[in-house]
């Protein structure tokens, strides 16, 4: 018997139906976005003007997530290329069923002191399904964690599936920080001001109104005015601009004074006034913590490293009779797992940032901020900022 090892095929191999060609298609690009997207760069919007004005709302760039290195996916089941919430149905976009550990791949280098930083926000653990905009803890700390139960949906998320924000790492793991009258001080040298970030100042004029052409032209915000004085946001390049302007007497920077904690809506981190009476421009000396450093437990000083302790680095934590019980043992130290980042935004007076909820975890870190592709005004895609299209956010920063 003779055994054929090979036969012709009868005809043409049979056509794909144009459906299923579509499909394939689809298929291989939501794939390939969805590893370019996790491993190697994403886009991302400016939402608010915390950032202003080195980065604008409207501002649309792209983040590198091979600069630290990208994070493996830790919660791994998750509709493609949709962050937290279904664009059209609303609800989660995932499901918290399966929960990797975290994982970050080789990167070209560290988050560096004064970056632009895209990371999941810490407090957006938890969220009130009615008003996730509005932050959960502010306002239990406001209205009472019950009342807050009562009035609104509460849910949790996973870390990954947390809101992004932007912002400027001012402080690195092992700096110590400390803010004096509105000015920022590192490891006790003072922090570089850079020319488009915004401060609040209490414009004083002779009673006449300001030219309203120069004002929006140099995007300067009024809060509020009452007679001759101004509240302004300013950028810092500009404030000797708005100085010369007819009708303009004096400008002085609007700073909180030192020791004044404010309402309970302003209360700053760690939320312990007993203790700490900061505020947004008085704060500190506080030390930023490092992977390795440990710390002595206090009364004092419980209130910066519980939030680490029970929720970022996942330890059991109990207070009882003035003693501080991590995994079931008496400790009067601890040791940090991760290293931290203190995040603030650029827009000092117009930003939720860590002086607000305080550290930042090495595995919120989403990527560095790069460049940004678009950016538009208040009138759409007929206002094109050309200036600002394909410029690094380091070139926008100068």
């Amino acid at each position: 018997m003779r055994l054929a090892f090979w036969k012709k095929k009868d005809g043409e191999k049979k056509k794909k139906p144009v459906w299923r060609e579509w499909l394939d298609a689809a298929v291989f690009a939501i794939i390939a976005a969805t590893l370019i997207r996790t491993f190697f760069i994403e886009a991302y919007t400016i939402p608010t003007g915390s950032m202003e004005g080195s980065l604008l709302v409207n501002d649309f760039l792209f983040v590198s997530k091979i600069s630290y290195g990208p994070r493996i996916p830790m919660t791994p089941i998750a509709v493609p290329l949709v962050h937290n919430t279904m664009p059209i149905t609303g609800g989660k976009s995932y499901t918290d069923a399966v929960q990797w550990d975290y994982h970050r791949w080789w990167g070209f280098g560290n988050v560096k002191r004064y970056d632009v930083v895209v990371f999941n926000f810490p407090e957006g653990d938890t969220i009130m399904k009615e008003e996730p905009e509005n932050d959960y803890y502010i306002q239990c700390r406001v209205m009472g964690r019950e009342a807050v139960k009562a009035a609104y949906t509460i849910e949790s998320r996973p870390v990954d599936k947390t809101d992004n924000y932007i912002k400027r790492c001012v402080a690195i793991p092992g700096d110590k920080l400390e803010l004096k009258s509105g000015t920022l001080y590192i490891n006790g040298q003072r922090s570089p001001v850079f020319r488009h970030s915004k401060n609040e100042y209490i414009v004083k004029t002779d009673g006449n109104l300001l030219p309203p052409d120069v004002l929006e032209e140099n995007d300067v915000e009024i809060r509020g005015n009452s007679g001759q004085l101004y509240d302004m946001l300013i950028e810092n390049g500009k404030v000797p601009l708005i100085q010369k302007l007819p009708h303009v007497v004096s400008i002085q920077p609007a700073v909180m004074p030192a020791g004044v904690v404010g309402s309970v809506g302003e209360w700053t981190f760690p939320q312990d006034t007993a203790h700490f009476k900061w505020n947004v421009d008085n704060f500190g000396p506080l030390m930023i913590p490092k992977k390795g450093t440990t710390v002595q437990l206090n009364a004092e000083n419980i209130a910066l490293y519980r939030r680490i302790i029970s929720v970022y680095e996942g330890n059991k934590f109990e207070e009882r009779a003035g003693q501080y019980i991590i995994n079931g043992q008496p400790a009067s130290s601890y040791t940090f797992k991760m290293d931290y980042y203190w995040m603030m935004g650029d827009n000092r007076h117009n930003s939720l940032d860590s002086r607000y909820w305080g550290f930042v975890p090495e595995d919120h870190v989403v990527g560095k901020a790069w460049f940004v592709w678009l950016s538009y005004g208040k009138d759409g895609l007929t206002d094109i900022r050309w200036r600002r299209l394909f410029h690094s956010i380091h070139s926008l920063e100068k």
